[in-house]
């Protein structure tokens, strides 16, 4: 990772020109768009956005990233600077707690660097109303003391690209989301997708691997390139230790039922939350704090890494009236629905 500043800990700047420091990231992390694979649509809307920028001189626009956790919006805005040639100072909104965090934030930047604030629909919304005048303007209005005393002090602040990095965009208010020029969702990856980017991570982490290993950890990867890198880096150490090193379908297969995620991708906590839906509650509806309270986990935990992926997957439906689960949902369990339930009629 970059080294972080000493600006009260509310983000790090990196270069983007150069490495990360570690040597896992620098080999999985892409820093330039020829080395990102997947997102095509997202990945070309950023592309003409970068090469009008860099055609004109001028800083990049400001761009919202939105998607489920470990589809890329991070490595992407490295990308963005790598490609800019720009500085990217990376923070998230809950550790910007007051307008003067902001500012110093701010206020650091040189000309044209990006500010990256991941989790952006949980900073507070007082801070967000300074950050209007400061996207459209380039300049904040600070108040200093207050009752008589108060004044507003104005500071100008150089012309930067703001990332915004999101899970949850219908949390953002109106009025913010409406200051992003480009807006783009970051979808889950395909299998084959996954598969290349499984190789591309073996080969510079010089793991072996066949074309069935890789196959299978894209097929347990939940569509998603994070968890894809994770579970290399668990079958390459029970590839070491138990099929002297070469990651094969078998030894993949093996390694990850160890890790208890099935052939689907579901892990253990799937499954308890879909077998508390059909043992407890007959397949819904139900709801989530319910569901949250039965399987011993946050409830936004659950909305936010295991709800969408089985909601996309068709595991569960999402009602007015609460979650309901499918005969997929059943099968993935080894149930079936008894006739009647919510379930066999999905």
């Amino acid at each position: 990772m970059p080294a972080p500043d000493n600006n009260k800990g509310l983000g790090y700047i990196t270069n983007a020109l150069a490495a990360p420091v570690s040597p896992v990231e620098a080999a999985l992390r892409p820093l330039s768009f020829a080395d990102f694979t997947g997102q095509p649509k997202t990945v070309e809307r950023l592309q003409v956005m970068v090469g009008a920028a860099k055609r004109r001189g001028e800083a990049l626009n400001h761009i919202l990233l939105s998607g489920p956790p470990g589809l890329g919006k991070t490595t992407l805005s490295f990308i963005l600077g790598h490609e800019m040639g720009r500085n990217v100072r990376v923070t998230s909104g809950p550790v910007i707690e007051k307008a003067s965090d902001l500012a110093g934030l701010l206020t650091s930047l040189e000309e044209g660097d990006l500010l990256f604030i991941d989790e952006i629909h949980r900073i507070s919304k007082t801070v967000e109303e300074y950050l209007y005048s400061a996207m459209e303007d380039f300049r904040l209005d600070i108040m200093i003391d207050q009752g008589p005393n108060a004044r507003s002090v104005r500071l100008s602040i150089p012309r930067f690209t703001l990332i915004g990095a999101t899970t949850r965009a219908g949390l953002l208010t109106a009025p913010l989301r409406s200051r992003f020029t480009l807006q783009t969702r970051l979808d889950y990856y395909d299998i084959p997708t996954l598969v290349g980017i499984v190789q591309r991570s073996c080969a510079l982490l010089k793991v072996e691997l066949d074309a069935g290993g890789a196959k299978e950890i894209a097929t347990r990867s939940r569509g998603t390139p994070r968890i894809a890198n994770n579970l290399i880096n668990f079958c390459r150490d029970y590839a070491q230790e138990r099929a002297k090193g070469k990651i094969t379908q078998s030894v993949a297969a093996a390694a990850l039922e160890l890790l208890e995620i099935d052939a689907a991708g579901l892990d253990e906590m799937d499954k308890r939350v879909l077998r508390v839906m059909a043992e407890n509650y007959k397949g819904g509806p139900v709801g989530l704090g319910t569901i949250a309270v039965a399987v011993g986990e946050e409830t936004e935990t659950l909305e936010e890494v295991h709800e969408p992926f089985l909601i996309q997957e068709g595991y569960l439906q999402r009602t007015p009236q609460g979650r309901l689960l499918t005969a997929k949902g059943y099968a993935a369990i080894g149930l079936k629905s008894a006739a009647g339930d919510q379930g066999s009629l999905l």
